[in-house]
């Protein structure tokens, strides 16, 4: 409900001007994101992205964000939590995606995200240059262990999927 160090040491009505640096090489993901967490904590705030996404770069400025002091305060954890998170997400995934080069293989992502944050993490997947596999149960078949166990064989559920995937599917 507040910020109690922040009313005790930051005057009422301080300005400031903040910077988000890279500290390591890496997958930048998650400025749009940090940007939405600063304004929804203060919409008055500035903030000015200063570098591409899905890109490896080096370490370096990657934003700066203006305007009272203690709104800056209030979004700087949150707003760094999930850029440290979706960067470290694509950073990993491009690493990956560097070491298989060259062999036609290609690095999928996963339905076991963390909770809330599927849809940032696929995307940031993305931003490291790595495939989609798929959203949902919805979206696309994959025979696992316990389909082909309740099928009667892996060749059985394989021959039912095909037969009844949705078409598109």
């Amino acid at each position: 409900s507040g910020d109690l160090t922040t009313e005790a040491v930051v005057p009422e009505g301080a300005q400031a001007r903040a910077r988000i640096e890279q500290r390591a090489p890496g997958v930048v993901f998650g400025l749009g994101v940090a940007q939405t967490v600063f304004e929804r904590v203060d919409p008055s705030l500035a903030f000015e992205a200063l570098a591409p996404e899905g890109q490896w770069r080096e370490p370096g400025m990657l934003a700066e964000i203006s305007g009272l002091a203690a709104s800056i305060l209030a979004g700087e954890r949150v707003a760094l939590n999930f850029l440290g998170r979706l960067s470290g997400v694509a950073t990993l995934t491009a690493r990956y995606v560097q070491a298989v080069e060259g062999t036609g293989a290609r690095i999928l992502d996963t339905r076991k995200t963390t909770p809330g944050l599927r849809e940032l993490e696929k995307e940031a997947v993305r931003a490291g240059a790595g495939v989609s596999h798929r959203s949902g149960l919805y979206d696309a078949i994959l025979v696992k262990e316990n389909h082909a166990a309740l099928a009667g064989g892996v060749g059985e559920a394989t021959r039912l999927a095909l037969e009844r995937a949705p078409a598109g599917v």
